[in-house]
């Protein structure tokens, strides 16, 4: 069950913010086994002076349009896997909603279960497989 964080500059329409995430949640699912319905997704939009950005660290040169997608795994996953989804959402973002590459980053948080409570106060790890997808 991961959560997505996804952070840019004010001022893209609502279609662009909505291709954003539906490409972000795909790659998940074909890349990381994340089941479909698991969707947790926050967009969160920023001034421009509230995104400090180097634009050339690690490939640039990012734009305007730069895009920080964090996600928080409940589980770890292979470097295989997260080499795949890097690419995949790169590829994805880029047909649709025209995000150029350079400007995608992704950084992802490994967990454990015992990390999250999903409601009622109740730790995560302690749910039967029935709780979790009912």
């Amino acid at each position: 069950m991961p959560y997505a964080r996804i952070s840019l500059r004010k001022g893209k329409p609502p279609q662009y913010l909505r291709a954003l995430a539906d490409g972000i949640h795909q790659a998940m699912v074909e890349c990381i086994a994340v089941p479909p319905k698991d969707r947790f997704q926050v967009i969160h939009q920023h001034e421009a002076e509230e995104m400090i950005i180097d634009p050339d660290y690690g490939g640039g040169p990012r734009s305007d349009d730069f895009v920080l997608v964090t996600l928080h795994l409940g589980r770890p996953r292979t470097t295989e896997a997260k080499a795949a989804l890097y690419a995949r959402m790169a590829e994805r973002l880029s047909a649709s909603p025209g995000l150029a590459p350079a400007d995608l980053m992704v950084v992802l948080i490994d967990g454990e279960m015992d990390n999250w409570s999903f409601s009622h106060g109740r730790q995560a790890s302690a749910l039967s497989a029935e709780e979790l997808r009912p």
